[in-house]
């Protein structure tokens, strides 16, 4: 298979939290990096930080900075390069109009879901994949809001472990499926 246009969006609102409320959540440095070396080692081309939050977005790119052209783009070229891949927005529309520019295509977004119920298999997404440019949605906090469900966009179908438990980190989340649509196998 050819190796997929796959981009991510990490959202942070509109999220949920515990209670179900809609909310904004704190972009984490951890998060960042761990997406990005994911994203990067898989052949993402870009990795979206949505938040609406101007402080939020100014402190990702004073992170992003002290990776890329700081210290640490010295000190650890290999996150240096990965972190290139981090594009900060204020919106997951966004996101989607900058990846269809850089893709050159039409975005297709897929929302990602534990509690979902609703959605397409690995395999039905590889096979978009092989056609159109992805966009994988991750949400943080509780996941994704509600109303993005109602956008109809693609849906893939959750990661299901050995029991009932079913609340990774999206860190893992994002890591599981990237190595399930275009890991070698």
């Amino acid at each position: 298979m050819n190796q997929p246009s796959l981009a991510v969006a990490l959202v942070h609102s509109p999220v949920l939290d515990r209670r179900g409320d809609r909310v904004t959540t704190a972009v984490t440095n951890l998060d960042l990096h761990d997406i990005a070396r994911t994203a990067r080692t898989y052949g993402a081309k870009r990795v979206y930080v949505v938040t609406p939050v101007a402080e939020q977005r100014a402190l990702t790119e004073r992170l992003l900075g002290h990776w890329r052209e700081g210290f640490g783009a010295s000190y650890n070229p290999d996150r240096r390069e990965a972190l290139a891949l981090v594009e900060t927005v204020a919106s997951l529309d966004e996101a989607i109009r900058d990846w269809e520019s850089v893709s050159g295509q039409s975005a297709r977004p897929v929302l990602t879901g534990a509690s979902r119920s609703d959605g397409m298999s690995f395999d039905r997404c590889r096979e978009l994949a092989s056609r159109d440019p992805l966009l994988l949605v991750f949400g943080t906090g509780w996941g994704l809001a509600p109303e993005l469900f109602e956008r109809g966009w693609s849906v893939l179908s959750p990661i299901r472990g050995c029991g009932d438990y079913n609340h990774l980190p999206v860190r893992a989340a994002a890591a599981i499926i990237l190595d399930r649509l275009v890991g070698r196998k």
